[in-house]
């Protein structure tokens, strides 16, 4: 049965209980939860020729011999069968085929497989998320039938799209514009006819990437104020009469305040959902332009969706039906075999690692899907829900990403390097943050001596030449300018010798991915020092 049909026969009382009950759990009962539903996948997965070929004759029976006999796993260990889609070799049939960029220039997509199982739960949990978004307590919600929800999805076969097929089975949504239609239009094309239909319909909800989500609000103004928009200015004559009413009193505020229109002046959501990485970089201002503080979910390709903040928007809770969870406490992630602990274990104040394995027949078990943690409580909190709560952290510090949008890699940056023939001896990279805490990417780069470009020119042309060539590996890399007007790349050339000095002076090696703070400053000291002395 679905959602809807259900709302006027079940208590809300009910509902709420059956869409977002393991809020209710005890630690001990989610890990009741977790063992059995680990055994069912363990028997499936055990016995596929996935299965089989990982673990090399063993036959784990328990979750301690799960643990002990299955190594953890990263994508290559399945890339031979999944990127060939050979649906005989899998613990269960899967109905469709996600994919996401793995490594631009090596490896430039991966797939994972979905099974009914997974889909059901993932349904059932798409749900979960948009009555706490909605809701302002316990067994508190609001959703209704032919609610509107502005489209900034990608489409199929990326894991977002499946939101509005998933969305539709429950509830009718209407995605502003129709999501058959939002699939072949551009970004900016979709972004006004989304808004034009809003101002005729209303909208209820917002959900997408939370840079996504922040670059489509920021261009509202732009898109009611420009004369070179005025499609959208013509909406005002069909604009329905509530949404009418608020504008004339919006735009009689905003010339008293000297401001541009934003979306609460017009739009009054029930919720908004963000998801992706760098979050907390933009969840104030989508507040402030749209009202609402958004409530953060976790998904992804490989493990579907796992995690949701609650009304209260302090932090995730992991679904207890969607993957089993372990967590490589920070300090061990480099070690050749490292400990993990379970959601019972985990401690406040430590950053994890997390490691899945996907319930439902799905192919990945014991999964470093590259995603850090820090839980910041394991105690029951004023809401009386005991179950550990987390923040998402970033990838791990191997990968670079920016604005849920790039993985680039050591590789990548190698790549990028070689082709492009630029004279660069030694390079570091690392993600920052600037004033307003938005992401991007700093390379701190040594030249050859017998390069014949000059300090005041060196610059702009390494960076104009990487920036060539991360597009060319990276098509994702390419749409943080198309989509979001964000240009990444941020170059400091350091003087010749820097690299050799800090070898001699720290035994230390610096990573060329993310190393820590001091590191960095050390490396910038080291060049301040001439190469001679040392």
């Amino acid at each position: 049965m679905r959602f809807q049909d259900k709302l006027g026969m079940e208590s809300k009382e009910s509902l709420w209980n059956e869409y977002c009950g393991f809020l209710n759990l005890s630690v001990a009962e989610f890990m009741k939860i977790q063992r059995r539903l680990l055994i069912e996948q363990m028997t499936l997965w055990s016995k596929s020729p996935l299965g089989k070929s990982i673990l090399k004759g063993k036959e784990p029976q328990t979750l301690e011999e799960f643990r002990r006999l299955v190594p953890l796993t990263t994508y290559e260990d399945y890339a031979g069968m999944l990127l060939s889609k050979q649906a005989s070799l899998l613990p269960a049939e899967p109905l469709l085929w996600i994919q996401t960029t793995w490594e631009g220039g090596v490896h430039p997509l991966k797939v994972a497989p979905y099974t009914k199982g997974m889909l059901e739960t993932f349904q059932k949990n798409v749900m979960a998320c948009f009555m706490l978004a909605t809701g302002k307590g316990r067994h508190d919600y609001n959703i209704d039938i032919a609610d509107t929800m502005l489209y900034a999805l990608a489409p199929l076969p990326y894991a977002s799209g499946l939101l509005p097929v998933l969305f539709q089975n429950e509830i009718d949504v209407q995605f502003l514009p129709p999501v058959k239609q939002a699939a072949s239009m551009s970004f900016k094309d979709r972004n006004i006819l989304g808004f034009k239909q809003g101002m005729k319909q209303g909208i209820d909800y917002f959900f997408g990437l939370g840079s996504v989500t922040y670059y489509i609000s920021k261009s509202f103004s732009s898109l009611t104020n420009s004369s070179s928009h005025s499609s959208l200015k013509k909406a005002i004559v069909s604009i329905s009469p509530q949404i009418l009413a608020r504008y004339f009193v919006a735009k009689r505020n905003c010339r008293k305040e000297n401001r541009n229109l934003i979306p609460r002046d017009l739009f009054h959501l029930k919720g908004m959902v963000v998801a992706g990485t760098d979050n907390a970089c933009y969840k104030k201002d989508l507040e402030e332009m749209w009202g609402v503080y958004p409530v953060e979910i976790f998904a992804g390709t490989e493990p579907t969706l796992i995690g949701t903040e609650t009304w209260a928007r302090d932090g995730l809770y992991f679904f207890p039906d969607a993957c089993f969870y372990e967590f490589i406490p920070a300090r061990y992630r480099y070690d050749k075999e490292p400990m993990t602990v379970l959601m019972d274990e985990v401690e406040a104040g430590q950053t994890y690692e997390i490691v899945l394995t996907v319930f439902k027949g799905g192919a990945f078990c014991r999964y470093r899907v590259g995603d850090m943690y820090r839980c910041i409580s394991t105690s029951t909190n004023a809401d009386g829900i005991s179950l550990p709560r987390f923040v998402y952290v970033d990838r791990v510090p191997e990968v670079i990403d920016i604005a849920g949008f790039t993985r680039i890699t050591k590789n990548s940056i190698e790549n990028a390097i070689q082709l492009s023939k630029l004279p660069i001896s030694d390079w570091v990279a690392k993600k920052e943050f600037n004033e307003n805490r938005r992401p991007y990417m700093h390379m701190y780069v040594e030249l050859e001596r017998s390069s014949l470009l000059t300090t005041a020119v060196s610059k702009q042309i390494l960076r104009d030449c990487l920036t060539i060539y991360f597009k060319y590996l990276d098509h994702d890399y390419k749409d943080l300018k198309t989509i979001l007007g964000i240009d990444p790349l941020v170059i400091t050339i350091l003087p010749c010798g820097t690299f050799e000095n800090y070898r001699k002076q720290y035994p230390s090696p610096i990573e060329n991915m993310n190393p820590d703070l001091a590191k960095i400053q050390a490396l910038l000291a080291c060049g301040e020092v001439p190469y001679e002395w040392l």
